[in-house]
């Protein structure tokens, strides 16, 4: 059965929250040194086998730490949806939004978050950005969403 909702759908921002590349390395030198450990502290193994295992594991935690995903996607019937991760809700509940700097990210993130607000943060991408809800039906406040292009994203959420 496919999804026919998934064709009539029109991205118009979509982003990865990726690690840096800069992180692969360390990633890929901490797994050489513990695949070490383990090919010298078990001798019963072969010698390439930690190396075969470590490897991958590195960059499975990689890719796994940078699976969120933010987009704003226009459906064939009008609306149009903010995804942030798993959640998503429609622009039209949105009363406001703005972009949180990297300067004004702990802030936000410290004694001024309300704990019933929906945070994507992740601390390797700087801006954020802010969007307050009007939905009387849902009781979080805002969102907060980790974003290296806020005024893409805010501009999708615009048009």
């Amino acid at each position: 059965m496919s999804d026919t909702r998934a064709a009539a759908q029109t991205v118009r921002y979509q982003e990865r929250l990726l690690v840096p590349w800069w992180w692969w390395p360390p990633g890929f030198l901490l797994a050489a040194l513990i695949a070490a450990t383990f090919a010298r502290g078990v001798t019963a193994l072969p010698a390439w086998l930690p190396y075969a295992v470590f490897f991958p594991v590195a960059a499975i935690v990689l890719l796994w730490l940078g699976r969120v995903e933010i987009k704003v996607v226009g459906t064939s019937s009008g609306e149009t949806e903010l995804w942030a991760g798993p959640a998503h809700l429609p622009v039209g509940v949105i009363s406001r939004s703005a972009e949180v700097p990297r300067s004004a990210k702990s802030s936000a993130l410290g004694r001024q978050l309300d704990p019933a607000a929906y945070v994507v943060h992740r601390p390797w991408v700087g801006p954020m950005v802010l969007v307050v809800l009007d939905d009387p039906d849902d009781p979080t406040p805002y969102w907060l969403i980790s974003c290296r292009r806020p005024d893409r994203l805010l501009a999708a959420l615009r048009v």
